[in-house]
């Protein structure tokens, strides 16, 4: 054969019909061939007295980036060899093609020599199959690597093809992790066999793509773009777009700061939508919000002080540095474990940052509504073990504080207790885990819908509200309660 090293063919993506000519050639000549897996059509028409090893069984029972890597790492030994090695794989060696990548990466230390034979790639009888051209937008990756993942990597307003399906549990997983995007039915379609006698296109709801017969290492997945589905970077484009020369005049006029009422506004409606417990409206109000985080982005952009990309970059970097415990070997076993080690990670990146703050209560933004700083108050003060060991003397804050308020005498007095009262309330609430701002809103949605009753029941009576008593309106106000605590 006289190549010393490693030579890596193309298998193409069906029978020896759609092999190149060299490719025949060289591995009719083979005495020895490795090979990802041996469930190719090909190795059907070799010649028996060609040596056919596979790696299927590892294929099995490790991760797929467990198994390129291994794989490759063998590959690359025996071509280290006199003898050399060759190594065959499905379709194109470069088009997804995980093994192929790996050993690219560690032969560059290794000086040994490669030699590649190309093939065609999976994607021509695929995409013939399936009569659909998908440029200019293609996602393409391998079904193992995306079953991995909770969320696609990929906006769903872009058409992927997934390869190298395997029947069983990895086709759950995956179905799981696209249902993250994509409706339950959604008409997808499974390609078997492409460019074989027996050929088979399958349309299915999503939910049904790991209870098709047919799937095996030949079956790719297709996914259509959602119609009128918007990705993340769509969304971009929208605003983007808004702010463009040709743009939205409102729009191209704001700027950081003229945007900070919208962005307070649009936060406390999200806030108003949990309330509700209404999804419907929790998801409108989302949108919202998110538009005013895509706005002030764009106008980073524009003035060259950062992009999204950056803003996503940093904050996932940050999310993973505090949480070594789920992206690292760190073992934490407690919330309080976790709340600790998050204090010591931020002490140290304000210490990299050349941050000096004078007191850990520093940080905590001055804009947040009060019992929601009292509460952040009390609880770093606790971290640091400033908190009483019993609930008890807790209580018996409250009513000292209370008295104090009886015994004030003079308006700025009343005002110190008052505050000192509201004080020592938030800290029973976080004793209790309570978050008082929530229950303070809770309760004043309560307010709203008994009092509401009222105003309904005088209307109802031809009446103004004024027009009651005290004691009828109080009446009014037991049986609104009776009422509400029938629905929930």
């Amino acid at each position: 054969m006289g190549f010393k090293g490693i030579v890596i063919v193309g298998l193409g993506p069906a029978d020896a019909n759609s092999l190149t000519r060299e490719a025949w050639d060289w591995l009719v000549q083979s005495s020895e061939i490795w090979t990802r897996t041996r469930y190719h059509p090909v190795f059907s028409e070799l010649p028996q007295n060609v040596i056919v090893h596979s790696f299927d069984k590892m294929e099995e029972n490790f991760h797929v980036a467990d198994v390129s890597s291994e794989i490759a790492q063998k590959i690359v030994e025996l071509g280290g060899l006199q003898g050399g090695v060759t190594y065959a794989v499905p379709g194109s060696p470069f088009i997804a093609e995980e093994t192929v990548r790996q050993i690219m990466l560690q032969v560059k230390a290794s000086g040994i020599p490669v030699r590649v034979i190309d093939g065609m790639s999976f994607l021509e009888p695929v995409c013939s199959a399936l009569g659909t051209d998908p440029h200019p937008k293609l996602v393409l990756t391998d079904s193992l690597y995306l079953a991995s993942l909770e969320i696609p990597f990929f906006p769903a307003s872009v058409p992927a093809l997934i390869s190298n399906l395997r029947p069983g549990m990895e086709v759950s997983d995956l179905k799981l992790t696209l249902m993250n995007n994509y409706p339950d039915e959604y008409p997808v379609k499974l390609i078997h066999n492409a460019g074989l006698p027996d050929e088979l296109v399958e349309e299915v709801p999503l939910y049904q793509i790991d209870q098709s017969l047919h799937t095996g290492l030949m079956s790719t997945l297709y996914v259509p773009a959602r119609e009128n589905g918007r990705g993340f970077e769509d969304f971009q484009q929208i605003i983007a777009r808004l702010r463009a020369p040709d743009g939205c005049p409102w729009d191209r006029k704001q700027s950081h700061l003229s945007l900070r009422p919208y962005l307070l506004e649009e936060s406390y409606e999200v806030l108003e939508a949990l309330d509700q417990e209404d999804p419907e409206h929790l998801m409108e109000e989302l949108g919202d919000l998110l538009l005013q985080i895509v706005l002030h982005a764009q106008i980073a952009t524009e003035e060259q002080d950062f992009n999204m990309t950056d803003v996503i970059s940093a904050i996932s970097e940050k999310i993973i540095r505090r949480h070594p415990h789920v992206f690292t070997e760190l073992v934490v076993d407690s919330v309080e474990g976790v709340l600790s080690n998050w204090e010591q990670i931020k002490a140290e990146e304000r210490k990299n940052k050349g941050e000096d703050r004078k007191s850990m209560l520093d940080g905590i933004p001055a804009a947040l509504p009060a019992l929601t700083q009292a509460d952040q108050i009390q609880q770093r003060a606790q971290r640091v073990g400033f908190d009483w060991k019993t609930i008890d003397p807790v209580i018996a804050k409250i009513h000292e504080e209370l008295q104090e308020l009886k015994e004030a005498d003079t308006p700025e007095r009343k005002q110190s207790e008052a505050g000192d009262v509201l004080f020592a309330v938030v800290n029973l609430l976080r004793w209790l885990d309570v978050n008082p701002e929530m229950a303070l809103r809770e309760t004043n949605t309560r307010f709203r819908k008994r009092f509401g009753h009222i105003e309904a029941t005088a209307a109802r009576q031809g009446k103004q509200v004024e027009d009651y008593s005290f004691e009828e309106l109080d009446a009014l106000w037991e049986e609104a309660k009776r009422e509400m605590m029938k629905d929930d």
